[in-house]
């Protein structure tokens, strides 16, 4: 059986170019967050990727195709 393969709808790279075009503001307002984009705007900010994800799917009213975000500051040492 061939397995389907998703594409995401043409909103959600919509949403990841902005979230990319806006980083520096986010890092501002959420530093070391994740967080979920919907519509060209931030719907949930949290400390884990799981929470995020199941607010913006509520707020959303969808549940799949959700830009999802960490907002990494910068001053990590790995």
């Amino acid at each position: 059986m061939a397995k389907t393969i998703e594409i995401e709808p043409k909103e959600f790279w919509d949403d990841l170019r902005w979230g990319r075009e806006h980083y520096s503001e986010l890092v501002k307002k959420y530093p070391d967050k994740w967080v979920a984009i919907v519509d060209k705007s931030v719907v949930a900010v949290g400390e884990g990727i799981k929470e995020i994800r199941r607010a913006a799917q509520q707020k959303a009213g969808r549940r799949g195709h959700i830009v999802t975000l960490f907002v990494e500051c910068g001053d990590h040492v790995y």
